[in-house]
């Protein structure tokens, strides 16, 4: 059976129809879909993605008493919540327990979009493996989905998809794509091909350093964020968005692993 791989390079590349019936990988390298990662590793009840500060909000003021308030506009905390997009605010004596209404500039509105995908799952290298088991095994065509930064594609994303392309196919070049079992399409094989070449030319913490993103986030003095992004199989919890609660939870297995 050929399995069917597609990197969308931005949210805005795809038409949300496209992803019906497909399993879509949500990636936010810096910051979101590694915050979210985390935040469930330190044992947060749920995740409620949000499009808006106010919906965050209202969710907030539904449960004062379980749920915290987490994001950023403009890669800063907004005023009001208890918490920003860094990874470091969500350790386990602040989030055990708690439900986190998240909004941020690009992840969450990136994810908002998969909607109609099948299942989706939230993606970053501190949860690389999980993400490439809950992939390998099922059938339905994959979508890797890039959040990008305000409408440009950033090189971390891209990494990212070209590294779970890698793994899932075993291929250490182009030509040793295995077209009897998979169909790239066009732009997972450019983001293959900067994975590749990034692992011949420098290390992934070299490579971050050098995203746009990472040079806003050093900005604003979010250097560690950038090193804890870059930290591959840091858990294994792996973040799945379930359309009819609309909350993202760890995955049963992971879950069990990490238990």
């Amino acid at each position: 059976m050929t399995r069917t791989l597609n990197v969308h390079l931005l949210p805005a590349m795809f038409e949300p129809e496209a992803l019906r019936d497909g399993i879509a990988v949500v990636i936010d390298v810096l910051r979101a879909s590694t915050t979210m990662t985390l935040a469930l590793q330190n044992g947060a009840a749920g995740i409620i993605p949000c499009g808006s500060i106010e919906e965050a909000n209202s969710a907030f003021e539904r449960s004062p008493d379980t749920v915290l308030r987490g994001g950023e506009r403009g890669g800063v905390k907004i005023d009001g919540f208890e918490l920003s997009n860094s990874p470091d605010d969500y350790s386990p004596n602040v989030v055990d327990g708690r439900t986190i209404a998240f909004t941020t500039t690009n992840g969450t509105r990136a994810l908002l979009r998969c909607g109609i995908a099948e299942r989706i799952l939230v993606g970053s290298f501190v949860n690389l493996s999980g993400v490439v088991n809950e992939l390998a095994g099922c059938c339905n065509p994959i979508h890797l989905v890039c959040a990008g930064t305000n409408g440009a594609v950033t090189n971390e994303d891209v990494l990212f998809a070209g590294c779970i392309v890698q793994r899932l196919t075993g291929c250490v070049d182009i030509p040793d794509v295995d077209e009897s079992r998979w169909e790239l399409s066009d732009s997972s094989l450019l983001a293959l091909c900067a994975w590749l070449q990034m692992t011949r030319e420098m290390t992934l913490p070299e490579a971050l350093l050098r995203s746009k993103g990472a040079r806003n986030l050093m900005a604003l003095g979010y250097d560690r964020d950038i090193q804890t992004a870059g930290m591959i199989d840091l858990c294994s919890i792996v973040g799945i968005f379930d359309g009819n609660t609309k909350r993202i939870t760890a995955s049963p297995a992971a879950a069990r692993e990490s238990g």
